[in-house]
């Protein structure tokens, strides 16, 4: 895979070393078992994968690039470049503005903008509406698109399926920004639907099967269908479509759901031929990201290990962070954290609460061993794709600094690398 430069401070002499190292000896990607760093009196399990994945780094590399190239010039991001703080607030402290914020509100008005100016494209793409708005202005939309690979994958993907008359539904968070993009090109090509969960799925696939009267859709689904639909007609063929940040298997429960909706809809039987419910329900399985199925993964095996909490950090409004945060809750306490800086003490650490939308204090976080007890505190460790190497190598540090007795990390290192 293709080698990005990005800067070195989002680098870690510890984490980036053990993931190339794993790389190096699992180069097929068959092993999901964590690393583990055994510090004596503390033990952390890193995931096999996680942090900065392709799109990312491929946003990160060209962001800089538009820095470095044009020095005298205004540069702008339509929003945050990836949902990682400490990113944005370094592209910031460079001179880029943000056109608008990541649920589109606008934060600059358009007409501030120049054709001289640079406007960089975030990882997530954009809409159609505002290519055309840039492009109306003379801005080049083309020079500086981060766009991930992986989204203009899934916009192929409803595009094909839209020609083939098939209606496109979108599992995604209506407000989130890849979703708003893929939505805008998907409704080019057919008439698309969003869905933001299975509890919704299900909701639509009763107007689907014609148990819920057509006029009732559109107050449900309000702001989440395209111009002209019509559930009636709309929903006799259909593809299932994905945010790519979302749970892998969220979207293929989803999937699977909606094409037994259809076979029981269109009386398939029990075990009808693929070219049967190809009539009614598009395969579209390719559009799942493939550094979101392996983080997912690797949290997954990281999740099989016993361990007395776990940390993961990332941007409180990075979705594929979310849904790992999600997975490790089910299992035992879990600590989401933007840096370091959000551990106050070996007592207190602030972190994010999913539910509530904000921040809390826990006490008492990291629990206490009597001194007959020689078992080793146990973390998970693990993080979310937009986030640098180098905060976790600083939760880690900071973690291991609470034990005095624990190994040098020099040392623990050399053990684990061997």
């Amino acid at each position: 895979m293709k080698s990005f430069d990005i800067p070195d401070y989002y680098r870690s002499s510890i984490i980036t070393p053990l993931k190339e190292f794993r790389r190096k000896r699992d180069k097929l990607k068959r092993d999901f078992s964590p690393t583990r760093l055994d510090f004596g009196p503390v033990r952390f399990l890193i995931a096999r994968h996680f942090g900065f994945c392709y799109g990312v780094e491929n946003a990160i590399e060209i962001a800089y690039k538009a820095i470095a190239e044009n020095p005298d010039k205004r540069i702008f991001l339509l929003s945050e470049m990836i949902h990682n703080p400490d990113v944005n607030a370094d592209l910031q402290s460079r001179g880029i503005r943000f056109i608008m914020d990541t649920k589109g509100n606008q934060l600059l008005p358009w007409d501030e903008l120049k054709p001289n100016d640079i406007v960089i494209i975030p990882a997530f793409g954009t809409t159609l509406e505002t290519q055309n708005k840039l492009a109306s202005i003379g801005l080049d939309v083309e020079k500086y698109d981060t766009t991930c690979p992986f989204v203009e994958k899934v916009w192929n993907k409803a595009g094909q399926i839209g020609q083939k008359n098939y209606t496109v539904v979108v599992h995604g968070k209506p407000n989130h920004e890849e979703t708003r993009a893929t939505f805008s090109h998907s409704k080019e090509a057919a008439p698309t639907v969003v869905v933001k969960d299975m509890k919704q799925t299900e909701r639509l696939a009763k107007y689907m099967m014609g148990e819920l009267p057509a006029d009732q859709f559109f107050s449900e689904f309000s702001g989440q269908y395209s111009t002209g639909f019509d559930p009636s007609r709309d929903l006799q063929r259909i593809g299932v479509v994905n945010q790519t940040t979302m749970l892998a298997s969220d979207t293929q429960g989803i999937a699977d759901y909606l094409k037994q909706i259809m076979i029981q809809k269109n009386g398939l039987g029990e075990n009808p031929s693929t070219d049967q419910v190809d009539l009614y329900f598009a395969n579209t399985r390719d559009t799942l990201c493939y550094a979101t199925n392996d983080n997912q993964d690797a949290t997954y095996a990281l999740l099989t290990n016993s361990a007395d909490f776990a940390v993961v950090a990332g941007g409180y409004n990075s979705s594929n962070t979310s849904h790992i945060v999600e997975l490790c809750e089910e299992k035992l306490p879990t600590y989401f954290i933007e840096s370091e800086q959000k551990i106050l003490s070996d007592k207190l650490i602030r972190h994010y609460d999913g539910r509530t939308k904000q921040e809390v204090i826990t006490d008492n976080f990291i629990p206490q061993r009597s001194a007959s007890d020689t078992n080793p505190v146990t973390i998970l460790l693990t993080c979310g794709a937009s986030c640098p190497d180098a905060i976790v190598e600083g939760i880690l540090l900071k973690l291991a600094s609470f034990f005095p007795d624990a190994q040098p990390v020099e040392k623990v290192m050399a053990t684990t690398m061997q």
